[in-house]
């Protein structure tokens, strides 16, 4: 794993990487800024019964399917609804407050650029497609760059959220010319989301939160601050020109 802290840091551990053709990107906290939203909408409907969204839950929750996520916020703080219900009331809260989302640093430069160079790129997303709609509702010409996205929340055929790989198997076979998983490179800001790449075989770059434990890291290829520093030639993609 190699670490990247400045811009100006030559990259002399590119034989740690493997060349690969296809790319794909998870959403919430690494192309839009949608994390917070997620946070506040939860911590307000579990105050509603006396609870607190603690950070220790809120990160066994990141990277989780939609269901996945209600059923351990509802269980693990013993809240009086149902999960049904929660689901339903968080997703009014989110009705309005997702499409607030913003993109992340370097997050435009690097689709545009990787889409102008016709490496073949994707989204694969815990989340459902009606969320995905919601908080691109600003974004829409950028995320028609993707070939496809996959919204595990809302796709019958994924079985198991992250950190299990169907949502990343899935994506690479969606592809049109359905690449070896090894030929793809994933950016993620999660831990689940990190053990998900590397259970389905493929290589994974970390831009994680500062809250981010240092062993929470460790598996990832590579880490980077943000998409501002990654440099796609470390991999085998076509560098930027400017």
């Amino acid at each position: 794993m190699l670490i990247l802290r400045t811009f100006t840091r030559f990259y002399s551990s590119v034989c740690h990487f493997k060349p690969v053709s296809h790319v794909i990107f998870d959403i919430d906290g690494l192309l839009l800024r949608t994390e917070d939203i997620y946070y506040k909408a939860d911590a307000t409907m579990v105050a509603k019964y006396g609870k607190e969204y603690t950070w220790d839950l809120r990160m066994r929750v990141l990277g989780c399917t939609e269901q996945m996520s209600v059923h351990k916020i509802v269980s693990e703080l013993k809240l009086p609804i149902s999960e049904e219900r929660y689901r339903a009331e968080v997703k009014e809260l989110l009705r309005k407050m997702l499409p607030e989302a913003t993109l992340m640093p370097g997050a435009e430069k690097l689709i545009r650029h990787l889409s102008a160079s016709k490496v073949p790129i994707a989204v694969a997303t815990s989340s459902g497609m009606e969320s995905v709609e919601l908080k691109t509702t600003n974004h829409k010409e950028l995320f028609k760059l993707f070939h496809h996205i996959v919204a595990a929340s809302s796709d019958s055929t994924i079985k198991q959220g992250k950190p299990a790989p169907d949502v990343f198997l899935a994506c690479a076979s969606r592809f049109a010319d359905k690449p070896d998983p090894a030929e793809c490179l994933v950016f993620e800001d999660a831990p689940n989301g990190v053990t998900a790449a590397v259970n389905a075989k493929m290589q994974v770059v970390l831009v994680p939160e500062d809250y981010v434990p240092e062993e929470d890291r460790k598996r990832a290829t590579l880490v980077v601050e943000s998409l501002l520093e990654f440099r796609p030639e470390l991999f085998g993609l076509p560098a930027f020109t400017i």
